[in-house]
């Protein structure tokens, strides 16, 4: 309980100091954009960010991850990091609003990736904690390569193909759970906030995209927005599907 205190606690200090970012970018970029159409943006991004707390509520009420997966949150980490350094003013200036929501991003899937390797089994355990440090080792080698190695028009279009990689891998990564949904035709393991929030973000930064005209950032959001109503008419077909099993006897009369 303790533990879940102090989660919840870090989580309200992060959404204030996130806050403060945002609005730091609104001031110091100028924007065509109303300042509603971005408060919009930085809102939907935050609900992805946000949309795990009932999992992990769960997690650390029950003390296990029990089946539940945590390479979603290992993908959106990885692109967090990556969208940030894209949308850095060394790679891609004028961005910066991409920079100030992916920092936020990373944040608290880390804080995520944390709790859920506390409560795995050593296996997972073990193997959520190679996968992080991969994660890390493969953000700066991306660094590297891009400051060392290429000029600021070829560094924004290396870092841009690899943003738009990760972004479809993220997107993409709450389906890696459907063998499961389909097996046991519950979706109880696939949470529907997650899945909602993937679909209100990668709409958001679509618009965002065509707006700025960066085929980086509207391509794969837009390649999310249509993975994430697939996600949503999975989880209405099987949450429909369950309920109906239950309608039924355990034991023909």
């Amino acid at each position: 309980m303790q533990l879940g205190l102090q989660v919840t606690s870090l989580l309200l200090c992060c959404s204030c100091l996130l806050c403060k970012l945002f609005y730091t970018s609104i001031r110091m970029k100028q924007r065509s954009w109303r300042k509603a159409e971005l408060q919009d943006l930085f809102t939907r991004t935050l609900s992805l960010s946000l949309s795990s707390r009932t999992t992990f509520r769960r997690i650390i009420r029950n003390e296990s991850t029990e089946q539940f997966s945590g390479m979603p949150y290992i993908y959106a980490l990885l692109n967090c990091l990556i969208c940030l350094w894209y949308g850095m003013p060394l790679v891609s200036p004028g961005i910066i609003l991409v920079a100030t929501v992916n920092s936020s991003g990373a944040v608290f899937q880390l804080i995520y990736i944390s709790i859920f390797i506390r409560y795995a089994e050593k296996r997972v355990k073990l193997k959520m904690l190679g996968f992080l440090i991969s994660i890390f080792a493969i953000f700066a080698l991306i660094v590297f390569v891009s400051l060392r190695f290429l000029d600021s028009p070829s560094r924004q279009l290396f870092v841009g193909y690899l943003s738009v990689a990760s972004l479809i891998s993220m997107f993409a990564s709450p389906l890696l759970i459907i063998n499961l949904v389909i097996k046991m035709r519950s979706v109880e393991y696939m949470p529907f906030s997650l899945s909602l929030a993937t679909f209100l973000m990668s709409l958001a930064f679509f618009v965002y995209g065509m707006f700025k005209h960066d085929a980086f950032i509207y391509v794969p959001n837009g390649i999310g927005t249509v993975l994430g109503t697939l996600q949503l008419a999975l989880y209405t077909y099987y949450n429909s599907a369950s309920r109906e099993d239950l309608r039924h006897p355990l034991i023909d009369p």
